[in-house]
């Protein structure tokens, strides 16, 4: 069996837990039957031996194995990850939404991405990574009474994601506490006339838009400091002719959005800015998490 979840970026400027999308990028588990337990990594993390020892997928793939299956078995986990780990790409949705949804597969038991989605709400309390790395696409979402409730759009071809990928981390626990613990109203409404105007911007496919509709006054300036180039970075993007230039969930990744014409032209500039980053181009998933028996 093969689970695979996409990478995942998050806030979209002004949507904070709110507004997410998924990116052809994955993190992939090959699941064999066998006479004990092993387990193997190979691509990102592949270097980190306490992610063999200490695997967030196997501890939670257990979670709901031990409850779920009639006759225990044993399994060899083959894990292939292109999800960069702490770089705010949804690395821990992949693994939360894989090792959920493989646990049920084992069993053959049918579970509806709805029920998915609440499941891993568990384990991740803000719904927009999570909502992506299941459904994929754009989503809108939100949590009430422990329930996600969401909507989706697909992605057209015709639209692709740059992706810029600083060489050090920015801690999503520290980015957390550089927030301010209060916002003017001004603030508040300036992001709520932002996220709706991006949200419209997306399901209306008024990609022009997206330049205006990305601005954000709540979480990205506060993050970037932590990394002063990604304000440059986010500059030469826009100047390059992105059409929305983002904060990666919490970071340290920036996020680009442009027509596919005009991909390799930005793609090369940052390149050039920026040789100590890692700069790619690739397309949107609109699928979320795949399981292939």
């Amino acid at each position: 069996m093969k689970v695979s979840v996409p990478a995942t970026s998050a806030n979209l400027g002004p949507g904070f837990d709110t507004l997410g999308l998924a990116i052809a990028m994955k993190n992939q588990v090959i699941i064999r039957p066998s006479k004990f337990h092993s387990v193997s990594l190979k691509g990102e993390g592949a270097n980190n031996p306490v992610l063999k020892d200490n695997n967030m997928f196997i501890s939670i793939f257990n979670d709901f194995y031990h409850n779920l299956a009639v006759k225990k078995r044993h399994y060899r986990f083959e894990f292939y990850n292109e999800i960069p780990l702490s770089r705010g790409l949804g690395s821990s949705s992949a693994v939360i939404v894989s090792a959920i949804a493989s646990a049920y597969a084992i069993e053959g038991i049918r579970l509806e991405k709805s029920k998915l989605l609440n499941l891993a709400l568990a384990y991740e309390n803000h719904p927009d990574n999570i909502t992506s790395a299941v459904m994929g696409g754009f989503n809108v979402s939100k949590v009430q009474d422990n329930e996600v409730t969401f909507i989706n759009k697909s992605i057209p071809r015709s639209l692709k994601a740059v992706v810029v990928i600083p060489n050090r981390p920015i801690s999503t626990q520290l980015s957390r506490k550089a927030l301010p613990f209060k916002y003017s109203k001004e603030d508040v409404i300036f992001n709520i006339s932002h996220a709706s105007l991006l949200t419209a911007a997306f399901m209306s496919e008024d990609w022009k838009m997206l330049r205006t509709a990305s601005l954000d006054k709540v979480h990205q300036k506060y993050r970037m400091k932590q990394m002063p180039e990604l304000f440059d970075v986010q500059k030469t993007s826009l100047r390059l002719g992105s059409l929305m230039s983002t904060l990666s969930g919490s970071g340290s990744t920036f996020f680009s959005m442009c027509f596919a014409e005009d991909a390799k032209k930005i793609e090369k500039g940052l390149k050039s800015k920026f040789p100590h980053f890692k700069v790619f181009t690739c397309d949107f998933d609109n699928s979320g998490v795949r399981i292939d028996i």
